[in-house]
């Protein structure tokens, strides 16, 4: 997904608390106990989980994201591996180091916790596509979900355009790229969408949530 705003934490501790890793370098693994998370300052990394011995990309994240914060709010192992697509420097933070930003610089820590909270809903909101039973849903449901982080009305609204790749579709779905392709390939024969260079445009939401609902619903008779 796209990265997000970067901070200035101030030279002095990126100096102190920042860390390289090599492209390649696997920073934490599935399943490992977990006590830090991270803010990406340069590079990118990739989110990888194992699903019937299979390793799948859940997301690749760029400068100005986070990962690892689950294990700190859950209190639990971590739930993917983290992978570096290039050398990459992350600040790693641990309760002590937290709370010396939360003193420093509070504007930064009520930042890093309002990111905390989006995360959480992005957590939420992708096991509700992936829960879906088929791929032309779950596709779709990336669409309404894409809707809802625009506050897009969709009773209001017919044309919506979204500057997601192909590729960032096939990642919210935990879904195989060329699949993807082939779904969305599928929809715009159908007119529901219009592919373009890093974007996508629906050209009816309220058809898309219309098909979201219909397969829900025929998810929750089985």
């Amino acid at each position: 997904m796209a990265g997000g705003a970067m901070m200035d934490f101030g030279q002095g501790f990126i100096d102190r608390f920042g860390k390289n890793y090599k492209q390649g370098d696997i920073i934490f693994c599935e399943y490992e106990p977990g006590s830090t998370f991270y803010f990406l300052l340069s590079g990118r990394v990739k989110i990888t989980k194992i699903s019937s011995d299979t390793e799948k990309i859940l997301d690749i994240l760029e400068p100005g994201e986070m990962f690892g914060e689950m294990a700190i709010l859950e209190e639990a192992p971590r739930s993917a591996t983290i992978v570096a697509l290039d050398d990459v420097r992350v600040l790693e933070f641990n309760k002590s180091n937290f709370e010396s930003l939360m003193t420093a610089k509070p504007e930064l820590a009520i930042r890093l916790l309002k990111m905390f909270t989006k995360r959480i809903y992005d957590q939420k909101r992708r096991l509700k596509i992936l829960i879906l039973p088929d791929d032309e849903s779950k596709i779709a449901d990336v669409f309404l979900m894409l809707a809802e982080n625009k506050n897009v009305n969709i009773d209001e609204v017919q044309s919506i355009t979204f500057e997601i790749t192909p590729e960032q579709v096939a990642n919210w779905c935990g879904m195989d790229k060329m699949k993807c392709k082939e779904v969305l390939t599928h929809f715009a024969k159908q007119n529901r969408i219009v592919v373009k260079p890093n974007e996508i445009t629906v050209t009816n939401i309220y058809d898309i949530y219309r098909l979201v609902n219909a397969k829900r619903k025929l998810a929750s008779l089985k």
